[in-house]
């Protein structure tokens, strides 16, 4: 698969301005970036920051930006996140070309260069349990205590770490650490973790391997071996810089890269913290991990954002240095704004009501033109049938309306799109005293919308061909939290119970409801919405991708 070159407007931030700098001095001839996703999961919202910051930068400047799968821990890692993975950078209009790496690709090197370590005195292996190592390392306040084994022999070490590669010994027997300082403030510097012993099979590299190194001993030097410039993270690796650099200085890496930190990507109503996205999957709470309702860039295709929204959001929110939240409403503006531009206008009833007009012709049917785009003449149009027998939308009448309800109601009149004036003259009931079907009149003067007579009507409605229209299921997504700060330690208790209502017995046009198109459009009056992925050709299934209007964030002011 091949991607087109997003065209991008060179920004203004502090990484773009340290990258100018740098070339300005002559420092490099080529900036060299990376996106490192861990293939444990898929992709979120946050990631596309990411992913936009390291290939935009790779556009707008003369440089490559490389796609590495940091695949270190076998336990955790498919081979579904890794196609998903790529799926999701392609689809947001970046491409890594030929640069498409992975951490075990240097394996072999990562373990030389470990032995080395050892043998300079640098690295050692250590007994020690996982819970006593952690005890062993202090705390903010105080400073760790060196471990039983620290001072073994260079001999014993190399001895003891080419036998854990061999298969000796059982998982958690042992690992290798690094030997820093374990007085260190930085408690990342206290004598961390390089390698672990996992006897589990590798997407990759099967059984080869049963160690594997830690994040933060293959990150810098896969970053080194590939050339990398600027290596950039997100603000929680700054603590982390300092063993990058160690790493770095310590071994014979063929290039010295240098790690620069950005804030990630905080939303209202949404959690991106990987365990907790694991987790609603796992629980049911959604439908897996493209559900729509999901900050995934899988849940966000299959609703129907479009990649140049998610793209104009990233740009809108800029790179910063210090952590923020950002209002989820600039994320639905830029999506409305894209969709508004960019989708095709269609007609659905939601909650059908019948309507029947008594004075039309029984057995006629007429074909009104519909425009396709207000904005977009070479849209074109298309034909809509129109007969004796339609529906309208429940929500469009009422028997006893308030004063400022202006649309259909007994006696009063209002304007079909595209077609007649009708007036309503009589309401239908059941036993249950629930209004079935309306009956009505129209004006054969009226025909596209205006009268001759100059009269005037409030409201213009959206219908459906009651002969014609096809049945359809519409689902209905709200945002997957109730509360604008949810808490990701008890994340269940904040979910929205109704972010998700599902209309089975919808009406849509027939022209959609036999396009296979995954274009959103715009069902008029309602909202964006997209053909699902469940749709089988007896049942059309479409979910909304935004609403025309905020509801949500008025719902909850309302309180």
């Amino acid at each position: 698969m091949t991607t087109e070159p997003v065209a991008t407007e060179v920004g203004r931030d502090f990484i773009r301005d340290i990258i100018q700098a740098d070339l300005d001095q002559a420092k490099y001839k080529e900036i060299v970036t990376r996106f490192p996703p861990e293939p444990n999961g898929y992709l979120h919202i946050g990631h596309a920051k990411s992913i936009a910051l390291n290939f935009g930068i790779a556009q707008e400047y003369p440089g490559r930006c490389h796609l590495r799968f940091d695949d270190t821990n076998p336990v955790k890692e498919e081979q579904e996140y890794i196609d998903s993975i790529q799926a999701d950078v392609h689809w947001l209009g970046f491409d890594w070309g030929k640069n498409l790496f992975f951490a075990s690709d240097y394996f072999e090197r990562l373990y030389e260069w470990a032995e080395k370590l050892v043998s300079d005195g640098l690295a050692y292996v250590d007994d020690q349990t996982q819970e006593e190592i952690r005890t062993s390392r202090g705390t903010l306040t105080e400073p760790g205590k060196n471990s039983p084994f620290r001072d073994r022999t260079v001999e014993e070490n190399l001895d003891l770490f080419r036998r854990m590669k061999a298969g000796e010994f059982p998982n958690g027997a042992r690992v290798l650490r690094a030997k820093i300082d374990m007085a260190s403030p930085n408690i990342n510097l206290r004598d961390p973790v390089m390698y672990r012993i996992l006897h589990a099979h590798h997407p990759r590299t099967g059984d080869k391997w049963c160690i594997y190194p830690s994040y933060d001993y293959a990150h810098g030097q896969s970053d080194a071996i590939e050339g990398i410039t600027h290596s950039i993270c997100t603000l929680e690796f700054e603590d982390h810089r300092p063993l990058y650099d160690w790493f770095i200085e310590k071994l014979p890496v063929p290039s010295e890269p240098h790690q620069y930190e950005f804030a990630r990507l905080n939303l209202t109503y949404t959690v991106l913290s990987k365990r907790v996205l694991t987790q609603l999957v796992r629980d049911g709470d959604v439908a897996g991990w493209d559900d729509p309702r999901m900050p995934t860039m899988a849940g966000m295709r299959r609703r129907g954002v479009p990649p140049a929204a998610l793209r104009e959001f990233v740009k809108r929110i800029g790179v910063a240095k210090a952590n923020s939240v950002v209002d989820v409403g600039m994320l639905e503006f830029c999506i409305r704004e894209e969709l508004n531009r960019t989708a095709q206008r269609r007609m659905a009833v939601l909650r059908p009501l019948k309507v029947v007009i008594e004075n039309y012709p029984e057995g006629q049917v007429e074909e009104l033109e519909a425009i396709n785009h207000p904005d977009d003449p070479s849209a074109g149009t298309r034909k809509i049938a129109f007969g004796r027998e339609i529906y309208i939308e429940r929500d469009d009448f009422m028997e006893n309306p308030p004063k400022k309800f202006f649309r259909l109601s007994p006696g009063n009149e209002v304007r079909l799109r595209y077609a007649y004036f009708i007036k309503c003259t009589a309401v239908i009931k059941n036993d249950a005293g629930e209004v079935v079907e309306l009956r009505c009149t129209y004006d054969p003067a009226t025909k596209g919308g205006n009268a001759p007579d100059g009269r005037k009507v409030k409201a213009t409605m959206h219908w459906l061909p009651a002969a014609t229209s096809v049945p359809a299921e519409i689902r209905i997504y709200s945002q997957l939290f109730s509360n604008p700060s949810p808490d990701a330690s008890n994340f269940a208790a904040d979910l929205n119970p109704d972010s998700l209502e599902i209309l089975s017995d919808a009406r849509i046009e027939p022209s959609v409801a036999e396009s296979n198109s995954t274009e959103p459009m715009q069902f008029e009056r309602q909202g964006y919405f997209v053909r699902d992925k469940d749709s089988t050709p007896g049942k059309p299934v479409f979910s909304r991708t935004i609403g025309l209007r905020d509801t949500f964030a008025k719902e909850v002011a309302k309180g």
